[in-house]
Parts: structure tokens; sequence; C-alpha cells
């Protein structure tokens, strides 16, 4: 099981990833894509809107990059095998949740700078 400091190592971590994919602008040209993709087909896709949401979603696009960062970290240190996979799912929650509640904050001062 991770501990606090590695909760909140995964959870910046999580956090400034998913700032990269949905908000800054070096990743700008692959939203691009995406959305050119969804808009050339007129036909209700739920792949693409389902692309669409997750590249624009910063709470769903978290989700995903804490669990691949909680588990390349489990696979690089060893720790992967060393609890039931329930646990790692609970702790993909809890470094899930740590990175969207710094998005929130992020989000919030930035409202309230503007």
């Amino acid at each position: 099981m991770i501990g606090i400091s590695e909760l909140v190592v995964l959870a910046a971590a999580g956090y400034r990833a998913t700032q990269l994919a949905v908000h800054d602008t070096i990743l700008g040209p692959a939203r691009a894509r995406v959305f050119d993709w969804y808009s050339r087909n007129n036909t209700d896709s739920t792949i693409r809107t389902a692309a669409v949401t997750l590249v624009t979603c910063s709470y769903c696009m978290g989700w995903w990059i804490s669990g691949a960062f909680l588990l390349a970290w489990l696979l690089a240190t060893g720790q992967f095998d060393k609890a039931l996979l329930v646990i790692h799912g609970i702790e993909w929650f809890a470094v899930a949740c740590a990175a969207v509640l710094a998005n929130r904050v992020d989000d919030t001062l930035g409202e309230v700078r503007n």
C-alpha cells in the first residue's frame, strides 16, 4: 500500500499531467485533431463523443492519468503484487481524488482572480 508521501507525489504529478493534457497549449494541436475528427462525422458516435469529453474534462482525464501514474509507480517500485487488487483500486481513488482536488482549487482560484 502506498504511503502519504507517495500519495502526495502521485497526486501532484496527476494534477500537472491533467493540466498538460486538458489545458496547456503544448497539446493544443492534439486536442484540435480530436475535435476535427469529431466534427468530420455528423452522425452520433459514442466513441467520438467520449474522446472529446476525455480531452476537455479535467476530471475524466485526471482519473485515467492518475490510474496510469499509480500503475507505473506500483510496477516500478515492485509494490503491485504486494497488495490485493482491491487495495490498488482504493489507492487509485485516493490518488485521483487528491489530483482532482488540486484541479478544483486551481479552477476556483482562477475564477477568483478573474
